[in-house]
C-alpha cells in the first residue's frame, strides 16, 4: 500500500505531465466550453448594446488558455472547431469569418508567444484580437466587397483593443481557480 505523501507526488507528477487520455478530455471540455461561451456571447452582446459584427471574444479565453498551457496543436483544433460550431449554427459567412478570425489570430498569438521575451497576457490578447479582426474583415472584403468591410474597420480596431483586454483580464482571473482545481496553469 503507497503512502499518502507518494500519491500526492503522483497527483503533482499528473498535474504537470497529463496522459493522452487526459489532454483528450480536457480539449473536449475546453471545446464544450468555447461553445457554451459562444452561445452565451451571441445572447449578451444585443443586450450591451455592442454594433453588429462586435463580440466580446469569451470562447477566445479557451483558445489563448489551450495556446499556452496545452500548446499549438490543441489550440488549433479548438479555433477550428469553433469555427465549425458557428458554421453550424450561425451560417456559412459567420462561420468563414470566424475560421479566417481565429486562425489570424491564433497564429499573432503564437508567433509573439514564441519571442525570447514573452510578452503579457494582456499584449498577447490585444494582438490576437485586433488580429482576429482583421483575419474577419479580410474575409469579409471577399464576401461582402472590399469597401464595405473596410469602412467598418476603425470599429472592429476599437472593439479589438477593448475585448482584448477583457479576455486578458478575464484569462488571468480564472488561472488561480483552474490551478486549484489541477488544470496546468504553469508556462
Amino acid at each position: 500500500m503507497k503512502a499518502h505523501s507518494d500519491w500526492r507526488e503522483e497527483r503533482e507528477e499528473s498535474v504537470l505531465k497529463p496522459s493522452k487520455t487526459r489532454q483528450v478530455a480536457l480539449s473536449g471540455l475546453l471545446f464544450a466550453l468555447a461553445m457554451a461561451l459562444s452561445f452565451m456571447e451571441s445572447a449578451i452582446a444585443p443586450l450591451l448594446g455592442l454594433m453588429p459584427g462586435v463580440k466580446i471574444g469569451l470562447a477566445n479565453i479557451v483558445v489563448m488558455y489551450a495556446l499556452f498551457f496545452m500548446g499549438f496543436p490543441q489550440a488549433l483544433s479548438l479555433a477550428v472547431l469553433k469555427a465549425l460550431f458557428v458554421l453550424l449554427t450561425r451560417g456559412a459567412v459567420a462561420g468563414l469569418l470566424s475560421l479566417c478570425g481565429g486562425l489570424l489570430s491564433l497564429l499573432v498569438m503564437w508567433l509573439l508567444y514564441k519571442l525570447p521575451k514573452r510578452p503579457t497576457y494582456f499584449i498577447l490578447s490585444v494582438c490576437g484580437s485586433l488580429a482576429h479582426n482583421v483575419g474577419q474583415m479580410i474575409a469579409a472584403s471577399f464576401v461582402l466587397g472590399s469597401r464595405l468591410a473596410l469602412t467598418y474597420a476603425p470599429v472592429l480596431i476599437v472593439s479589438g483593443l477593448g475585448m482584448g483586454w477583457v479576455t486578458s483580464a478575464s484569462l488571468a482571473a480564472i488561472l488561480p481557480a483552474l490551478g486549484r482545481m489541477g488544470f496546468n496553469t504553469k508556462k
